[in-house]
């Protein structure tokens, strides 16, 4: 693999290698662009069939972060870390201490959060060793689990795009069909069905599956039929990649909105929805609320201050919308262009953000 060359492509800053042979540590750092501010994005773990994948993966999931929180107005760029590791068996306190160093090395041009394979208490043992770091638990004033927060977000931009379809973004009465009743779409389906939807759900794990049946009276389908039975929106809350060649000819939904990330496994799938006339809200933008969240930490959290904020995924997702149509373009390049066009404003404006610059965050 050419580094320089697949960094250059989508011009990213650095790529940080960080190694700590006692405790394990094979991580790598991926900072995409610094324009709005330091660069946020989570600690991913998991078993990489190579190094390379790693690299990919950081690379992929950074430039990603960057979309989002523009997208989402937060004056923060986009960065991301993978540790190539087991997270059920390969963990342990010297390797996340070890990791906070390399993150405080970083100088606050990086701030970090828990993501797939780490948790609330990973970030409590790296908050051990740097400030750099967001999620934590609430004993130390912060926000914790970011679960109900990006949950409120998908709720919000689901009614906004419900109104881009059906003319009203109320969901009473309306069939979500719900892949995935982990704890961000379980948080969800409390949502909606407070709101008077009727709930369709699958999960490979048969207890979530139980749980968000009877507490909202949902129907359970095997997760293969989910793609296929009749609803107005299609909500996917697990695996990315669901919005591909096989499952298009299947879907009856008028809506696709919710939690997961990269839910186009291409972006041919995202052309071929809008020519069906499918609404779909970007994954980046609709889920964003935990990003929205643990940004909040930064000034001082508050949650009434986080969650108004979190309300504004709604907006965002109706502009894109009403991009995509005035446009002509699917809703997946409206939301690329809004990051790329505020990206490109405060561009010559901002130069490449430095820990002691002008434009500081930090945690009161």
């Amino acid at each position: 693999m050419e580094l320089f060359a697949a960094m250059e492509r989508d011009d990213y800053e650095e790529l940080l290698f960080c190694q700590d042979k006692a405790s394990g540590l094979k991580a790598i750092i991926a900072i995409h662009d610094t324009t709005l501010g330091p660069a946020l994005g989570g600690t991913r773990m998991w078993t990489y069939a190579s190094e390379e994948d790693a690299i990919v993966d950081a690379l992929r999931l950074s430039k990603g972060m960057t979309y989002k929180n523009a997208v989402a107005g937060l004056n923060l760029g986009g960065g991301k870390t993978v540790i190539i590791g087991d997270p059920k068996k390969d963990k342990n306190e010297a390797m996340f201490r070890a990791f906070g160093r390399y993150i405080q090395g970083l100088n606050g041009r990086y701030i970090t959060a828990e993501d797939v394979g780490t948790t609330e208490a990973d970030m409590d043992i790296i908050h051990q060793e740097t400030d750099y770091v967001t999620g934590i638990s609430a004993t130390y004033g912060s926000s914790g689990n970011p679960s109900p927060a990006t949950a409120f977000g998908v709720y919000q931009g689901m009614k906004a795009a419900a109104k881009a379809a059906f003319g009203s973004d109320s969901l009473e009465g309306r069939t979500v069909a719900v892949q995935g009743v982990g704890n961000v779409s379980f948080t969800l389906c409390k949502y909606l069905h407070e709101e008077g939807a009727r709930l369709i759900v699958t999960d490979i794990n048969k207890d979530a599956v139980k749980r968000a049946v009877e507490a909202y009276g949902a129907t359970a389908v095997d997760p293969a039929d989910i793609i296929s039975v009749k609803s107005d929106i299609y909500a996917p809350c697990a695996l990315g990649a669901t919005i591909n060649d096989d499952s298009l000819p299947l879907l009856q939904a008028k809506v696709i909105a919710g939690a997961a990330n990269n839910q186009l496994k291409e972006p041919r799938h995202g052309d071929a929805l809008h020519e069906m006339g499918i609404i779909y809200a970007p994954d980046y933008v609709i889920n964003s609320g935990g990003v929205i969240n643990v940004a909040d930490e930064l000034n001082g959290y508050n949650k009434d201050r986080a969650y108004k904020q979190i309300a504004k995924i709604y907006d965002s997702i109706t502009r894109i919308l009403e991009i995509s149509a005035t446009g002509g373009i699917p809703a997946y390049a409206a939301a690329d262009h809004l990051a790329q066009e505020r990206i490109s404003l405060l561009k010559n404006s901002r130069s490449t953000f430095l820990r002691d610059g002008h434009h500081v965050l930090s945690r009161r």
